[in-house]
């Protein structure tokens, strides 16, 4: 995992003074981190039975999109308002610097199908959280949420307490 971690690189006062932003773009960039980064963020639920992956907008889509290719199944974009083009269900949530929201199709997921989660960061946890709750309200079930980092000092484990979660590289 040092591999990895040394592919993240700080941008301090990113959006806004005060934030260091942890950009992953030197990771992605990487063809060997960016293949052990997927492999290692999907190694517990390989055995899983998953129906699809859902990422959020817009770094979620590059680690969530090839897990999904990578477990064989479909991926979900979660995407901000006015992005999709068809019925949707939103939500509203908070996050450490503001507020946003995501919105999912309507028919995305439904009942029976287990999802599993995906996004580059988990800081506050109100973006994982809104997407769960957005998932759980078309009536599929969270199978686990995966991040390929954590920002420990924000506490947003607490916010996803009742899942199953999976973090490469805790900062």
């Amino acid at each position: 995992m040092e591999l990895l971690k040394e592919k993240i690189r700080d941008i301090p006062n990113f959006p806004q003074p005060g934030i260091v932003f942890k950009d992953i773009t030197p990771l992605v960039k990487d063809p060997a981190a960016l293949r052990l980064t997927v492999h290692e963020l999907i190694h517990p639920f390989v055995t899983e039975p998953l129906s699809a992956v859902a990422g959020m907008e817009a770094r979620g889509f590059i680690f969530g999109a090839l897990a999904a290719w990578e477990l064989g199944i479909g991926f979900i974009p979660l995407r901000k308002p006015g992005k999709l083009p068809y019925d949707v269900q939103s939500i509203s949530y908070d996050l450490e610097y503001g507020s946003a929201s995501l919105e999912m199709h309507v028919d995305a997921v439904g009942p029976g199908d287990r999802i599993l989660v995906v996004d580059d960061v988990i800081a506050t946890g109100g973006t994982a959280a809104a997407s769960c709750k957005l998932i759980e309200n078309q009536g599929a079930t969270v199978a686990g949420c995966a991040f390929v980092i954590e920002l420990a000092a924000l506490e947003g484990r607490k916010l996803l307490k009742d899942y199953r979660l999976h973090c490469l590289l805790s900062f």
